[in-house]
């Protein structure tokens, strides 16, 4: 399983970085995946939210991913780069849409979450976002569910920021095993808080 998170100037450091130490725990006991951060454009380094500076593995173009991961980060900061600015660039948007119409199973976390509202595929779904955005999410035809994690098959969806770990280990749970999520949670030492809705 390919998994690729996009990644672009403004996104919250914990919403990327938690679901990549999760996969990349998961494939150190037998899972078999790779995780990798991805750009729109060729970059040499994206800027997070709180100042970490990473350097992206590729464009997002140029893999073959099972799974599409998006974090958020400056929604509600439009003046700022981060997830308002990518939706009005409407790049993410548009290969959110693409991948998921070839089959590409999509994971949004907090306000990354919007980003796939933007994209078009969540009219009708349910599904859930950081609670500054509900109201936002509830407009753009999303059925909005009051959970942490909120799995409808193809599209995945966690709410505020730590809950993407949630996200992660179920994902490697529904893909992977009970073994392999468990080991994941022991190694990381960390305990989920609720099953995913719809799981």
């Amino acid at each position: 399983m390919e998994i690729a998170i996009v990644v672009f100037d403004g996104f919250d450091e914990l919403d990327a970085i938690g679901p990549y130490e999760v996969f990349q725990n998961a494939a150190r006991v037998g899972a078999e995946c790779t995780t990798t951060l991805r750009t729109i454009e060729k970059r040499e380094r994206v800027r997070a939210s709180h100042g970490l500076r990473i350097e992206p593995d590729g464009r997002l173009a140029d893999a073959d991913p099972d799974l599409l991961l998006v974090p958020g980060g400056g929604w509600n900061n439009r003046g700022q780069p981060g997830a308002w600015m990518e939706a009005e660039a409407g790049a993410i948007p548009e290969a959110i849409a693409t991948l998921a119409a070839e089959g590409v199973t999509i994971a949004g976390v907090c306000t990354g979450v919007m980003l796939l509202a933007r994209a078009g595929i969540l009219d009708g779904r349910p599904a859930v976002t950081h609670a500054s955005a509900l109201g936002d999410l509830d407009a753009a035809g999303a059925q909005v569910r009051e959970a942490r994690v909120v799995d409808d098959g193809p599209v995945v969806t966690a709410g505020g920021v730590t809950s993407g770990l949630d996200l992660a280990v179920h994902i490697v749970e529904r893909e992977f095993g009970s073994s392999v999520a468990d080991s994941v949670s022991r190694e990381m030492e960390y305990q989920r808080r609720d099953r995913a809705d719809g799981a």
